[in-house]
Order: C-alpha cells, then sequence, then structure tokens
C-alpha cells in the first residue's frame, strides 16, 4: 500500500458505507500534517459546466461531485500546464487548479481538448490526523494517479480500474456485493 500523498488515488473499500465515498475513486491533490483534500473522481452530478456558471451557456460539459465540502465551490483538474497558469502538478502530467478566468477562454475558443480537463463541486477534505485513522481503519486502498484513470469518463469504470491496477488479491473486490449481507 502506498502512503497518502499529493498524486495517489484512494480507493474506497468496497465495504465502506459513508454515502459519500460508497465505491469512490478520490485523487488526493494535498496531504500534510494538517489536512488533506482531494476530488471525488467517478461521481457525476446532474447539471452541467453552463448550468453552474452563466457566462458558459453552450458548454454542458460534465461536473463531478468533488466531495462534501465546500458544495458551492468549483475545482477543476486537467492536462494543461502550459495554458493554464497557476496550476500545481499534483502528478505525473495531471494538474490542479490554475487561472480560471483563462480555462473559461480556452472552453469558449474551443482551445482545449476536453477530454484533458475535469470539473468538480465541492471537495473532500481531512483534518488533521483524520486520513491517516481511516486508512488504519483500512477505509481506503491507495494505487498511483494515472491520467487513464484520473481523466476517464466512464465514471462507472474509475473505481473497478483503479482496484486492477493494484492487481493480486485486489481484483477479486471488483466482484463484491455493495451489501455482504445480501449475498
Amino acid at each position: 500500500m502506498i502512503e497518502p500523498a499529493a498524486g495517489i488515488l484512494l480507493i474506497a473499500d468496497p465495504f465502506l458505507k459513508d454515502p459519500n465515498f460508497l465505491r469512490t475513486v478520490v485523487l488526493l491533490c494535498e496531504h500534510k500534517q494538517e489536512g488533506s483534500f482531494g476530488f471525488v473522481l467517478n461521481k457525476q452530478i446532474e447539471q452541467t459546466l453552463d448550468e453552474l456558471i452563466t457566462d458558459m451557456e453552450g458548454h454542458d460539459l460534465p461536473v463531478y461531485y468533488g466531495g462534501p465540502v465546500q458544495m458551492n465551490t468549483i475545482h477543476f483538474v486537467h492536462q494543461y500546464p502550459d495554458l493554464i497558469p497557476e496550476a500545481v502538478e499534483i502528478s505525473k502530467g495531471i494538474y490542479w487548479g490554475g487561472n480560471f478566468e483563462t480555462v473559461t477562454a480556452l472552453i469558449k475558443t474551443n482551445s482545449l481538448d476536453l477530454d484533458k480537463i475535469k470539473f468538480f463541486i465541492g471537495y473532500s477534505g481531512w483534518g488533521d490526523g483524520q486520513l491517516t485513522s481511516e486508512m488504519n481503519e483500512k477505509s481506503w486502498l491507495t494505487v498511483s494517479a494515472n491520467r487513464k484513470l484520473v481523466f476517464n469518463t466512464d465514471h462507472d469504470e474509475i473505481w473497478k480500474g483503479s482496484l486492477q491496477e493494484l492487481g493480486g488479491e485486489y481484483e477479486v473486490m471488483i466482484n463484491y456485493p455493495i451489501d455482504p449481507q445480501l449475498n
């Protein structure tokens, strides 16, 4: 198991009951002593970007539920460090944030491959020691992030694909029922 750090995927244990994280994969963007944060990669919300940001009319890009914290904020990850200033590299070829006005202008001029950017509403956050405690409880499995998983548009496949990255005994978990009592 890889220790939590920026660029690590947190894969929800198959039996994790928290409805915010049921069968989710979280891209960890920061992990420090005082806390951690990231974005759920595989829970798309019903609204699209143009429904959340009025001046983006006609750009009905998918938006994902980043997590239960600050649900009034929009965040993004992308593969455009040369086009989007102020972005932070969190893993090889995966960047978080940057200048949002630049992003909207690039989208409006069709200057981005929209498969290389992903938007989130809210984020997932852990206070001092909280993620470490959850790791000790075996709530999360970890694997290194890669572009194929982070930017996958088939959100049902992200959790399964992340377990497949771990291989071996973890691949079997793909077929576990959500509630083992139903087995």
